[in-house]
């Protein structure tokens, strides 16, 4: 396996969902400024013996590459950290190839560009926050490297956004302004349940059953919930691409602390015993 290249462990975001989500006919309409919990997905990597789903985590960055990439950055991570969720070296150096990066002046000092190569890392879609604010009506999307460990909910928070968009029927309905009116977003603007405020800026990416084609045998079909839940499975491992290995840490450590402590006790006793036999 090429050796995962470090960064940060510490949160950033898809921002997709079903464009059209409606909401109850019979809910109470909320405040702008409620806050909706995040639906619970019983995600594979939860828990103490939590593990990666590694077809999933290759479903999930086919979707990054073909839906989210156009907007939002990876730049925490290397294309030769793809080996670990099983991508062979030509995979990777077809996936980093589909970009360039600068290379090396010229003889005469001109600037060159290069195809990226396996120790290059993600390749920003925009050359600077400027020209990102620019393209995406003043709103620079976040990078995505940290976002499941960025964000309250996590996981949770991320795949629930992904799937909360409402029309704009349906946010008037579900919720209200400050003034108490039915809530409307504005031109260029979209509405969503789990988002702060439930207005949000960012277009809803996946908005149908089919969008990406997954490859290879056993894939499920790509639903619109089913993209939603394998990218954000991938950038959980992009947040924190040692989790595994970590949990197999601390649970030797807690074996050994348990066996110690067992050890010790006894040596305890011993010591007693030997002692009131000496009083």
């Amino acid at each position: 396996m090429i050796r995962i290249s470090r960064r940060l462990l510490a949160p950033a975001a898809i921002v997709a969902g079903l464009a059209g989500s409606m909401a109850s006919a019979t809910a109470p309409a909320h405040a702008a400024g409620d806050a909706v919990a995040p639906k619970e997905v019983a995600w594979t990597f939860n828990g103490v013996f939590g593990r990666y789903d590694y077809p999933q985590l290759r479903r999930g960055l086919q979707v990054y590459r073909e839906v989210c990439a156009a907007c939002h950055g990876l730049r925490l991570v290397a294309y030769r950290d793809l080996a670990a969720i099983g991508l062979s070296e030509s995979e990777i150096r077809a996936v980093a190839g589909d970009r360039e990066v600068a290379g090396e002046p010229d003889e005469e000092g001109e600037p060159t560009t290069r195809p990226a190569e396996a120790k290059d890392r993600f390749v920003d879609p925009f050359p600077n926050v400027q020209a990102a604010m620019a393209a995406n009506n003043g709103a620079a999307p976040p990078d995505l490297s940290l976002i499941v460990k960025a964000r309250g909910g996590g996981a949770d928070y991320i795949y629930s956004l992904m799937t909360g968009y409402l029309s704009e029927a349906a946010c008037k309905k579900e919720f209200k302004d400050s003034q108490g009116k039915p809530l409307a977003p504005a031109e260029g603007q979209y509405c969503n349940t789990y988002m702060s405020g439930h207005i949000i800026a960012m277009a809803p990416p996946l908005t149908e059953d089919g969008q990406v084609e997954y490859e290879g045998k056993g894939a499920p079909p790509a639903t619109v919930d089913q993209m939603a839940k394998d990218a954000t499975a991938f950038l959980a491992w992009a947040a924190e691409p040692y989790m595994v290995e970590r949990k197999r840490m601390g649970i030797k450590v807690m074996l050994f602390l348990l066996l110690f402590t067992g050890f010790m006790y006894a040596i305890y006793r011993q010591v007693k015993k030997d002692v009131k036999g000496q009083a």
